[in-house]
């Protein structure tokens, strides 16, 4: 298995390859359109979502952890999942013993973590109060470190298509609930000013159906 991997493109690695920190990688990604799916869901592949310059928290998630293995870090990946509402796919970095995240998202809440959380559990749960749909508060699980190096570079570096399987592999990693039952019954509702700040977006999306993820 390669240390470093070598499979875009040299165009297409190059801006990568520059981007020798999580801040820089989190402000590579923040930059790129968002992926609003016109034409219905997609997992594009590292390739193709650069080539595309779009992505969404899956495809961002993925070019994110692809930087951080030219770096010679692990390509992790953690995997959100809610209650009736959008999954959310971080890229996981580490530095003094401690987790952090790059995400792509259109909304600031659920964007960068600096390393400070001890574990996963504590870094899911600086998501927790502001993921939401409408009055809700939807987060319930998180998935354990997913290392894409499990996969061949075709599945999600270098895939012409859609990158259904690297999400469903994703998805069936295994998840840890962050609440019981009961404390998810009692949840608090967002307030009218909660819901009115969630709606804020720095890129103003079309009208569709919801999509797979959280852009």
């Amino acid at each position: 298995m390669k240390t470093r991997p070598d499979h875009l493109p040299p165009a297409l690695a190059r801006p990568l390859q520059r981007l020798k920190t999580p801040l820089q990688i989190q402000a590579f990604i923040t930059a790129m359109p968002p992926n609003f799916e016109p034409d219905g869901d997609t997992v594009l592949s590292v390739q193709r979502a650069l080539t595309e310059n779009r992505c969404h928290c899956i495809e961002g998630a993925m070019i994110a952890a692809y930087a951080l293995w030219l770096n010679g870090e692990p390509p992790l990946l953690m995997d959100m999942q809610s209650h009736n509402d959008s999954d959310h796919v971080v890229a996981l970095f580490k530095r003094q013993g401690c987790w952090g995240a790059i995400s792509k998202s259109n909304h600031v809440w659920l964007r960068y973590r600096d390393p400070v959380y001890k574990n996963l559990r504590e870094l899911a749960m600086s998501y927790f109060h502001e993921y939401g749909d409408g009055v809700r508060r939807t987060l319930r699980t998180y998935s354990r470190p997913y290392d894409l190096r499990r996969l061949q570079a075709a599945q999600w570096i270098t895939n012409p298509d859609q990158c259904w399987d690297v999400a469903l592999a994703i998805d069936g990693s295994r998840h840890y609930q962050l609440l019981t039952p009961a404390q998810a019954r009692a949840l608090s509702t967002r307030d009218a000013f909660e819901v009115k700040a969630h709606e804020l977006c720095e890129f103003t999306p079309p009208r569709r159906k919801n999509s797979r993820s959280k852009a």
